[in-house]
């Protein structure tokens, strides 16, 4: 007789406390990947955002390198304007470069918000039907600061770029030197 009831024992199945504890670890691991999936699309709506500012902070080094190394302006005028330069201060709608070739001086509300330019529908880009979208919600930030007395030849430029992307404001920011020798 006893041999039956173990028997009966082994093929009664799961308890109710192993089902729950069963599920548990399959809803919590359930919500980890979704989780992870969340993320992970919020990284990917970002990441056009972050290219641009990205791209824009660079295209504005190089363009204050670029102005020192063709002599477009003196090494007096890489400075802000409160400092007694060309580039204006504090934040500034990211306009393309005016007729200096130069991003945030005077001359850049002229030349209207920089667009990007995107292929239409016949998927090539540079024709007629391209699409272009203009970076309204970003604004760039050029400050130059004097790095005296270490060394009057040396100016510390920071390139801020913000913008919105959803319901948050970003900042990308470039730290880099320049020098009165190109």
């Amino acid at each position: 007789m006893d041999v039956m009831t173990t028997s009966r024992r082994r093929d009664a199945g799961f308890t109710l406390v192993e089902a729950l504890v069963a599920m548990g670890i399959l809803t919590v691991g359930t919500l980890s990947l979704a989780q992870a999936l969340c993320l992970g699309m919020q990284h990917m709506a970002t990441s056009s955002a972050n290219l641009i500012a990205r791209e824009k902070a660079r295209e504005a080094v190089e363009s204050v390198h670029t102005a020192r190394d063709t002599r477009t302006i003196t090494w007096d005028q890489i400075r802000n304007v409160s400092a007694g330069g060309v580039f204006i201060d504090g934040p500034q709608n990211l306009y393309a470069a005016g007729t200096d070739g130069l991003v945030n001086t005077a001359d850049d509300e002229a030349a209207g918000i920089e667009t990007q330019r995107d292929p239409g529908p016949n998927g090539l880009l540079g024709d007629a039907d391209d699409i272009l979208t203009p970076l309204t919600g970003f604004q760039r930030q050029i400050a130059i600061s004097e790095m005296t007395p270490v060394n009057p030849d040396l100016r510390a430029l920071v390139v801020t770029i913000s913008y919105v992307v959803g319901p948050q404001r970003r900042t990308y920011t470039l730290r880099t030197y320049i020098s009165a020798f190109s």
